[in-house]
């Protein structure tokens, strides 16, 4: 009998994740489909940590850049925004390659914005406040029914919302950075 009791509960238990992950990922797709809402996207899977000594941020060959299963990623978030019709404003990427790549292969066009930008190393740490500073800005002055795609690191979007985020995962925002909802993308 208590076998049955724990097995029941596991049941139940698995039933109310399923349920509570599709409920959020409605809830985010209907608010990304009422529009005027910022989207932080961390770059997708690029193997690794930080970026080499040789760090140059013109030449891609210096930095940690997406894996293959990264490039799909990448390609699985365009797909999401085009499968749900979900109207974008602009798309604003980190100058670093990771970054960029993944701005291109999910939406092709985007600009760069040096507030979004890493200062994980020790050498790019000193630009911390200036760039929260200008992307609050940034956020204030942008006014559209659209959505503001922005694609950064894992520092920018824990320093910007307080919260961690994985590679390639979609964090939906309200004008005042709270988080209306969350999505992986693997």
């Amino acid at each position: 009998m208590f076998f049955f009791n724990v097995k029941k509960i596991s049941i139940f238990f698995l039933f109310y994740l399923f349920l509570n992950e599709a409920y959020a990922n409605n809830e985010t797709i209907n608010a990304l489909k009422d529009g005027s809402k910022i989207v932080f996207i961390r770059h997708s899977l690029a193997p690794g940590n930080g970026d080499p000594e040789n760090f140059n941020l013109n030449d891609c060959s210096t930095q940690r850049n997406l894996s293959e299963k990264g490039i799909e990623q990448s390609k699985k978030i365009g797909d999401f925004f085009t499968k749900n019709k979900i109207e974008i404003d602009a798309v604003l990427s980190s100058e670093w390659c990771r970054c960029k790549d993944t701005a291109f292969h999910a939406f092709e066009n985007f600009i760069t914005f040096n507030a979004l930008n890493s200062f994980y190393d020790p050498k790019f740490s000193k630009n911390e406040k200036s760039q929260i500073i200008d992307l609050k800005k940034l956020i204030e002055g942008w006014k559209s029914d659209k959505n503001l795609i922005l694609v950064t690191h894992y520092v920018v979007i824990s320093s910007m919302l307080n919260a961690g985020s994985s590679s390639g995962e979609i964090i939906v925002v309200n004008k005042d950075l709270e988080i209306l909802g969350r999505m992986q993308t693997f």
